[in-house]
């Protein structure tokens, strides 16, 4: 696993709708373990194995994140914004922010004052952030409507193994997918193997889509992160008991493929891999989703890394977990076959 190339993808920018520098980042860093990287018009990179096989096996992660985008200036040179995915609005006053312009990035401090902070009711349009102009005219020297903005942040590690830092949702997953397939090169898979770093995926779904209907994948995985229980997380009545640390989690979903969940477990178990398991009702809420209702329809699973304080700017995940599920992955991926049956009966 690639630690370096994993934190710098966690400290770029890459708000849903503006992922072009840190997709760009993966094309270039696949370059040489992969048969085939490819980009299409929205930005997806995919990269790929063993084109010619006709059984595809298509791994997504996100590579967008939640954010917010200049709406307007004021007269003071103060930026509105609206947001972009499912943010907190509540955790954004008194804090740096960095906004992503064609001249580069700018930093800002969105305004904080005891009202503000007793504002339990909150939104992304009550937030202003100040960039140090004059004025609105000043402020649009420098900065357009459309322009996203994130936290100015970075990755720290913790204790344990564990890291912290905003968009571990889903910059994780676009890394797994891109490092398992770059493994299962290496221990000799003989299916196609697709990994694919999706755009759009907080906001339209749209990358996926298009990958999907490109591929036309047998099967397909979406990686990404799930809830915890563990430390102010959901309760356990909700999905079940995940922790921090414990394993990649596999998902029981009305819509997910039993089979291949259970190919996913049998991977596990070859490996000694110790793995988690969820059960949601309804629709996932990832790639899967968009994945599962392309062309003639795709079989998909769903392995998700276990986070804490999921879209907060002080995610929290852990490194071993990361590690597994590439290892989880790419033994999936060698696994497959070209005469897999997937029909229940």
């Amino acid at each position: 696993m690639n630690k370096d190339f994993l934190f710098d993808l966690l400290n770029t920018g890459s708000v849903s709708g503006n992922e072009t520098v840190l997709e760009k980042k993966i094309y270039d860093y696949m370059q040489d373990k992969a048969d085939e990287v490819t980009v299409d018009e929205l930005g997806n990179v995919t990269a790929a194995i063993n084109t010619t096989s006709p059984f595809k096996v298509l791994l997504a992660g996100h590579a967008d994140e939640i954010g917010l985008m200049v709406t307007a200036v004021g007269s003071d040179g103060t930026l509105m914004v609206t947001n972009i995915g499912g943010i907190y609005p509540t955790t954004y006053p008194g804090h740096k922010v960095r906004i992503y312009t064609e001249k580069g990035v700018i930093y800002g401090a969105v305004a904080n004052s005891r009202s503000i902070a007793k504002n339990t009711e909150l939104s992304a349009s009550d937030l202003r952030i100040d960039i140090g102009a004059k004025d609105r005219e000043d402020a649009l020297k420098y900065v357009a409507l459309g322009d996203t903005v994130t936290f100015d942040t970075d990755v720290r590690e913790m204790l344990n193994g564990c890291i912290t830092g905003r968009a571990l949702d889903d910059r994780l997953g676009a890394f797994i997918v891109m490092e398992a397939l770059a493994e299962a090169h290496k221990r000799g898979a003989s299916v196609g193997c697709y990994a694919v770093s999706t755009t759009g995926e907080e906001t339209t779904g749209n990358g996926a889509y298009f990958t999907s209907s490109r591929v036309k994948p047998n099967i397909a995985i979406a990686v990404d992160v799930t809830y915890t229980s563990d430390n102010c997380g959901i309760s356990d009545a909700l999905t079940g008991e995940i922790a921090v640390g414990k394993g990649p989690v596999i998902c029981n979903n009305p819509s997910i493929h039993k089979k291949l969940n259970q190919l996913l477990r049998d991977c596990a178990k070859k490996l000694g891999m110790q793995i988690q398991t969820e059960a949601a009702n309804g629709r996932t809420g990832t790639d899967g989703d968009t994945m599962h209702r392309t062309g003639i329809g795709v079989p998909f699973a769903l392995v998700s890394i276990p986070l804490r304080y999921m879209h907060n700017p002080d995610e929290v995940g852990s490194l071993q977990d990361v590690e597994d599920c590439i290892d989880l992955l790419a033994e999936f991926f060698v696994s497959c076959t070209e005469d897999l049956n997937l029909r229940p009966f």
